[in-house]
């Protein structure tokens, strides 16, 4: 039988979030997103107008890669751009194809979420504590 290696929560966590995020790019690859095209969609439609320098911000790429993403976008008809001219500030939305999208994502995400509570209840449960501990400014990770 194997030696269990000492318990880290650090490198468990990487391992969790690796698995489940291999999980989500298998949900989302039927349907046509990619996770960086799932995010930015979801932050447009969040922050209608938002700009590229926001938007890449929010999605930790670069303002080139926000462009180049947010055209693919606007190619496939997802999202519209009102301007699309250089110099001019972006008033980018999702377009009903882009929701249309979102909401069969949502659908794979919940199937997901409802696999994992399932499979995992107890962990489930802790990372909804430790959320809402976190949201609320009561979590001994955030410094309070």
């Amino acid at each position: 039988m194997p030696e269990v290696p000492p318990f880290s929560p650090s490198i468990t966590l990487l391992a969790l979030a690796g698995a489940w995020e291999a999980a989500l790019a298998d949900a989302l690859r039927p349907i046509g997103l990619t996770q960086r095209k799932y995010g930015l969609l979801g932050h447009i439609r969040s922050s209608p107008g938002v700009s590229f320098s926001e938007l890449a911000r929010r999605s930790r790429i670069t303002v080139q890669s926000a462009h180049a993403a947010t055209a693919s976008l606007v190619s496939a008809g997802l999202v519209d751009d009102g301007t699309a001219h250089a110099g001019a500030a972006s008033t980018l939305i999702v377009t009903a194809a882009g929701e249309s999208l979102l909401d069969a994502a949502a659908a794979s995400v919940a199937q997901l979420d409802e696999d994992f509570v399932a499979r995992h209840p107890g962990l489930a449960a802790a990372l909804r504590r430790h959320f809402e501990a976190i949201v609320t400014g009561k979590s001994s990770m955030s410094g309070n």
